[in-house]
C-alpha cells in the first residue's frame, strides 16, 4: 500500500515514508511521526543478538490446530504459556480464570469483540460502540468497515444518553494522550472493553494489576514487533471468548503459527530479563524502554517549555509496582496543543515536512495534533530540530534557512 506524501504531492511506499531503510535521514525529507511505528526498540532487539531465534522446520506446524482441547484451537500453547509468565512478572492484569484469545494484532480482536458481544442484539437494532474523546482515531473505521447489522459506531461517550444497550472501549494508558482512562458513560446495559495496548512499564506506572472482563494487549506496543501482527485479549465470560474464536474460525481459520512462536519466544526472553531488574547486563526490556521514552520527552519537554508555542500533556508522579518507583508516565505519542491563533496544528507541522495526525481524526480540536515518540533517534532528532525551527520562526527569533 502506499503513502501520500501530503507536502510534495507525491506517493512513495511505506518503507521510504518511514525512511525504513537509511540511517541518516536528509535534513529536507518528510519525516512520518503520523503512525506508531516502534522501530525506537531496534537498537535494544539488535544487542540481544540470537536469544529470540525461533527455528520452524519445514514439517512442523502444518496443522491447523494448536491445542484442539484448548476453546481458542489456534492458540500456540507456548504463547499462552508467554503471556502468562509475562503478566505476572509486570503485574499489570490477571491471567487466572480468563480465556486467552489469540488474533492477528489487537486490531483483528477488535473486530471480533463486538461480534461477540453483539450477537444476540433486539431485532433490527445495532449496539452502540462508543468512547470518550480523545479515542483511538481507528476506532470509527474500524467499527463501521463492515458495516454491521450487530453493531454501529456512535462515538462520544461522554454524549451518549440513550436507554440502549452499549459496548465502551476505554483506552487506557490512552492513545493520543496518555492519560489513564476510565468508563464514561455508567448506564444500565453497557458492556465495557478495556483497551491496554500500552499498560507496559516503559509507558506508564504500573499501579495494579487489573481484571476487567474484557482487556486487550498487543505484541506491537509491549515489545516494538509490530510487523509479527500478534495481540491477545483475556475474556473472562467463556462464552463470550468462544463467539470471538468462532469471528476468527470464519474470517481467518486462526492466526499464524510462525508469527505466534516468534512471540512466544521474545515475550520468554523479556520475562526473563525481568528477573534481571537494575543489572548490569542491560537485559531488561522495560528497564531500557522506561529510560530511553524518559530521555525523549525531558528533551521534548525542554525544547516546548523554551518558546512556549505548543503544550504538553503532564503526569501525576504515581508509585509503580513493577519497579519500585515513583515515576510518571512516558507515552508512546505526544499530544501536543498550538497555541492560541493557530487553529490547523497538522498543518503547520506539514508544512514543516512532518506527519502528524490531527486531533480531528479523535474526535478533539484540530488545534491538537499527534506525533510519535516510538521512531528511530534519527528521526526523533530531527523532529526536535524542526520543532525548535518552527517555534523560532513562529515567534520572530530567526528564520528556517
Amino acid at each position: 500500500m502506499a503513502v501520500t506524501d501530503h507536502v510534495h504531492g507525491t506517493t512513495q511506499s511505506p518503507a521510504a515514508a518511514n525512511d525504513g531503510v537509511s540511517k541518516d535521514i536528509p535534513c529536507d525529507d518528510v519525516i512520518n511521526l503520523d503512525n506508531g511505528d516502534p522501530t525506537m526498540y531496534e537498537s535494544f532487539w539488535k544487542k540481544m543478538g540470537d536469544k529470540c531465534t525461533v527455528v520452524i522446520k519445514g514439517y512442523e506446524s502444518l496443522s491447523y490446530f494448536s491445542n484442539p482441547k484448548n476453546p481458542c484451537w489456534f492458540l500456540e500453547p507456548k504463547l499462552e504459556e508467554s503471556i502468562k509468565i509475562l503478566h505476572g512478572a509486570v503485574g499489570n492484569a490477571v491471567t487466572d480464570g480468563y480465556t486467552i484469545v489469540v488474533g492477528t494484532g489487537s486490531s483483528h480482536l477488535l473486530n471480533a469483540m463486538p461480534y461477540a458481544l453483539a450477537s444476540n442484539p433486539q431485532p433490527n437494532h445495532q449496539i452502540n460502540v462508543v468512547s470518550a474523546p480523545p479515542y483511538y482515531s481507528a476506532y470509527p473505521e474500524i467499527t463501521d468497515m463492515v458495516k454491521s447489522r450487530l453493531y454501529k459506531w456512535a462515538g462520544n461517550a461522554h454524549e451518549f444518553d440513550k436507554d440502549e444497550p452499549y459496548i465502551e472501549l476505554v483506552t487506557s494508558p490512552n492513545n493520543p494522550n496518555g492519560a489513564i482512562q476510565r468508563s464514561m458513560v455508567n448506564r444500565d446495559g453497557g458492556i465495557l472493553v478495556y483497551d491496554l495496548a500500552y499498560y507496559w512499564p516503559q509507558y506508564t506506572p504500573i499501579t495494579s494489576s487489573l481484571e476487567f472482563d474484557i482487556m486487550l494487549f498487543t505484541a506491537s506496543k509491549c515489545t516494538g514487533h509490530a510487523g509479527s501482527r500478534i495481540g491477545w485479549a483475556l475474556v473472562k465470560d467463556k462464552e463470550v471468548a468462544k463467539k470471538m474464536i468462532k469471528f476468527m474460525e470464519v474470517t481467518t481459520i486462526g492466526v499464524s503459527k510462525e508469527s505466534q512462536l516468534r512471540v512466544a519466544k521474545i515475550l520468554q526472553v523479556v520475562a526473563d530479563g525481568c528477573k534481571h531488574f537494575r543489572s548490569p547486563k542491560g537485559d531488561n526490556f522495560f528497564e531500557t524502554g522506561q529510560s530511553m521514552m524518559k530521555k525523549r520527552w525531558n528533551i521534548l519537554r525542554e525544547t516546548v517549555e523554551k518558546h512556549q508555542m505548543f503544550s504538553i500533556q503532564n503526569y501525576p508522579l504515581q508509585h509503580c509496582n513493577y519497579t519500585g518507583d515513583v515515576t510518571q508516565a512516558h507515552p508512546a505519542f505526544a499530544w501536543m496543543k498550538c497555541k492560541e491563533g493557530i487553529e490547523d496544528c497538522e498543518k503547520l507541522f506539514r508544512d514543516h515536512k512532518i506527519l502528524a495526525r490531527s486531533g480531528k481524526k479523535f474526535g478533539s480540536d484540530p488545534g491538537f495534533v499527534r506525533v510519535s515518540m516510538v521512531g528511530r533517534e534519527e528521526e526523533f532528532n530531527l523532529f526536535i530540530d524542526r520543532l525548535s525551527k518552527i517555534q523560532s520562526f513562529n515567534n520572530g527569533d530567526g528564520n528556517l534557512d
